[in-house]
């Protein structure tokens, strides 16, 4: 398909800076084929049906963004290094000490550079010294950088160093504050990893949980460590052309199981969010048993993919010509999005990752 069968018009000031307060007061868009109902997340419960199970990403966001300088030797000053200022934001944790990241400027970056973070031109690298060598640039944008430090060492730097990864187009309109460290983050919140947060996780609230639970509905929890990736736009005119980049997920044989039970039993799996379904999707057979998962997966959903796990979607507003937008298209049909998304933009519902929400139920095949 084209790209640009994805697009969509979308004013500026529809797009959520800060989330709703508290959570679930959120808006919630509910796409039942041809019928959309305009609601509140904290009205979820009734949407849900007894013997359901809820699934979520129980990712933890990571202050992935760092600032600092790349250093490299002067040829016309021995002794002396020639240094510009540049930013990292990390995408795939590939060893202890090793990240893949996302850099700009990248495009003279080289093997073999230094990168000191946690200062500028100015300053002196010693307090809240994080060091790291290029060792290699990849024809996707992907910069492979070695950490002098590594592990659980290498953890603490980062979080010392680094700021919360907002997205683009929240970045581009106000500074990351302290706020950000707790609005980015969902209640379910465990594994760290992360470097964007499973955003339609960030509706809910303890008290939300405790009435699904209450209504019959068993609730999961898997692991998706969700990259930098997610932001690009997809560039290529055509959807056969679009290379994903990995991200690491679980599915536990426990859950795998409990899961399995719950279809077994005519039960719906009911996905918080792309992340969590698109791992499920991964992890499940062509006859639609899910497997314990543990490894990267660069699963890319777009119209006439047969899903064969999920078949509830909660998931926020995505962007025009994305992946995301793509895969909802997917799930519910592309027309039937189309429609939804513009009598969202039409009445004012709040956009991307701190907006509100839509509760998508699958279309048949």
């Amino acid at each position: 398909m084209k790209t640009a069968d994805f697009d969509f018009d979308l004013p500026d000031d529809r797009i959520a800076l800060r989330p709703a307060d508290p959570r679930d007061s959120a808006r919630l868009l509910v796409v039942d084929g041809e019928t959309l109902q305009d609601r509140t997340i904290a009205d979820l419960p009734g949407f849900l049906r007894a013997g359901d199970a809820l699934v979520f990403n129980d990712t933890r966001v990571i202050p992935a963004r760092l600032s600092g300088v790349r250093q490299r030797p002067d040829p016309e000053n021995p002794g002396q290094s020639l240094t510009v200022e540049v930013e990292a934001t990390l995408h795939h944790r590939d060893a202890p000490d090793v990240w893949s990241a996302f850099m700009k400027p990248g495009k003279r970056i080289k093997p073999g550079d230094r990168i000191c973070f946690g200062k500028t031109a100015d300053a002196a690298c010693d307090l809240g010294r994080l060091d790291a060598t290029v060792t290699d640039k990849g024809d996707d944008g992907l910069i492979t950088l070695k950490f002098d430090l590594s592990g659980p060492v290498l953890d603490d730097a980062i979080r010392d160093v680094g700021v919360m990864p907002l997205p683009p187009y929240i970045a581009a309109k106000r500074p990351e504050d302290d706020r950000d460290r707790l609005d980015y983050q969902t209640v379910f919140a465990e594994h760290d990893g992360s470097v964007a947060a499973p955003t339609a996780g960030l509706h809910f609230t303890p008290a939300l949980l405790d009435a699904i639970r209450a209504a019959g509905v068993s609730t999961h929890a898997v692991t998706l460590h969700v990259g930098a990736g997610t932001f690009l736009p997809v560039k290529a005119d055509d959807t056969a052309d679009h290379k994903m980049h990995s991200e690491w997920g679980e599915v536990s044989a426990q859950t795998a199981a409990a899961l399995n039970a719950v279809h077994a039993a005519g039960g719906r799996i009911v996905c918080v969010g792309t992340t969590s379904l698109r791992l499920l999707e991964s992890a499940t057979t062509e006859d639609g048993v899910i497997q314990p998962f543990h490894g990267d997966t660069a699963i890319f959903i777009t119209p006439g993919y047969r899903f064969r796990a999920v078949d509830v979607l909660m998931t926020n507003f995505h962007l025009p010509k994305s992946t995301l937008f793509m895969l909802v298209s997917a799930f519910a049909g592309l027309e039937t999005m189309r429609a939804a998304y513009a009598h969202a933009v039409a009445d004012g519902y709040r956009f991307y990752s701190y907006g509100d929400g839509s509760l998508l139920f699958r279309s048949a095949p």
